[in-house]
């Protein structure tokens, strides 16, 4: 994938007039992984140490798969409705995930609620990003 193409192309779109300026989205992923890579962590370690069934780990793995699935879907391959696809079963896992721990380790919910609410604007975006260059 060839940054300064994709950059090139992801600047041509048509955007809503909510949308950030590309360099707030670096900053924002680098906090929030930060987040992901904690609560997820824990997540898994309890797992691993037989405290969770693989049900409560399941929406998180998904969750990971489908966000690293995103950039190359939509910089990579340059697929805006794919990427909306994605985006959405991001954000379908993550709910899912959240609503799953909530009662074994809710502090896994509430400290993603930021990342909750970030993706559900990155939601809105790409579908809003997706209809204006349909």
């Amino acid at each position: 994938m060839d940054s300064t193409s994709s950059a090139a192309w992801y600047a041509q779109l048509a955007k809503p007039f909510f949308a950030p300026p590309a360099s707030v989205f670096g900053p924002v992923w680098a906090v929030l992984y930060v987040v992901i890579l904690i609560s997820f962590g824990f997540v898994l370690v309890q797992y691993l140490r037989r405290r969770l069934p693989f049900g409560l780990l399941l929406p998180f793995i998904l969750n990971l798969v489908f966000n690293a699935a995103y950039t190359p879907i939509q910089f990579g391959l340059k697929n805006n409705l794919l990427a909306s696809v994605d985006i959405l079963l991001v954000l379908g896992t993550l709910a899912w995930a959240l609503l799953a721990i909530w009662r074994r380790a809710r502090w896994v919910a509430l400290v993603n609620i930021p990342y909750l609410l970030w993706v559900g604007f990155a939601t809105v975006l790409q579908l809003s990003i997706t209809w204006l260059n349909r």
